[in-house]
């Protein structure tokens, strides 16, 4: 298993993120409104400031849900207020569209440690590293599963994305966002990405990381001896 790369959970159930707090090869946390809404919390706030307390002090992204920038920026700050580890989730745009780099720019340079999200474009990439130039640590999440899902090879974008970082300064590291499979930790690492963040489940497969293959198809072959068996199967 490569060991440079950070590995965040994504996910927003309590239980979770408890258990995956503990394990060393989880570095970090991010969630969105989406994940928590899919989890039942209701106490925005309330969940938040919970669950850091379970964390060990290890980073992690809560998600701004304000639609206009003046909200956002309001948002932002009192979600900054609550932890030391904490990075702000602000939207590449909003859902008219609205770029909101004013306000990265803006927040990332009054000392908010920022994650940049849904990015999607190398142009959005540009963008925002222009606006985190100078700022506080910040992370750009780009949607490379995503992406990979709508037929497109993330990598190319991947690796554009990761110079652009770098050419920013040490403080900008970038995420790969939406993962999909174990193998796509070792292409964010390839690609030039700090940080990669995945679903408890995909993290849980880390344990079969680098299997022999032989072993692999002997266990295979195995399993469907053992459910045919216990199906009771007869020709």
């Amino acid at each position: 298993m490569t060991q440079k790369i950070k590995i965040f959970l994504d996910g927003a159930d309590r239980k979770t993120m408890v258990e995956m707090a503990a394990l060393p090869e989880v570095q970090g946390f991010t969630t969105n409104p989406s994940l928590m809404r899919k989890s039942g919390v209701t106490d925005y706030p309330g969940f938040c400031k919970e669950i850091l307390t379970q964390l060990k002090g290890k980073p992690v992204s809560f998600e701004v849900f304000a639609d206009d920038l003046a909200g956002m920026r309001s948002q932002a700050k009192q979600i900054a207020t609550w932890g030391s580890s904490i990075y702000v989730k602000i939207p590449v745009m909003n859902s008219k569209g609205e770029s909101t780099a004013s306000l990265v720019k803006e927040l990332s340079r009054a000392g908010v440690k920022l994650n940049v999200t849904a990015i999607f474009t190398l142009k959005q990439v540009w963008e925002t590293c222009q606006a985190l130039e100078g700022g506080a640590p910040s992370i750009v999440s780009v949607f490379a599963g995503r992406l990979a899902d709508a037929g497109r090879d993330p990598l190319p974008m991947i690796e554009a994305s990761a110079a652009m970082c770098k050419e920013t300064g040490p403080q900008v590291e970038l995420l790969w966002a939406s993962t999909r499979e174990v193998y796509n930790i070792v292409q964010a690492e390839l690609g030039g990405c700090q940080i990669i963040t995945a679903p408890a489940d995909l993290i849980r497969k880390l344990a079969h990381f680098g299997k022999d293959p032989y072993t692999m198809s002997l266990e295979t072959v195995r399993t469907f001896k053992t459910d045919s068996e216990a199906a009771g199967f007869q020709l």
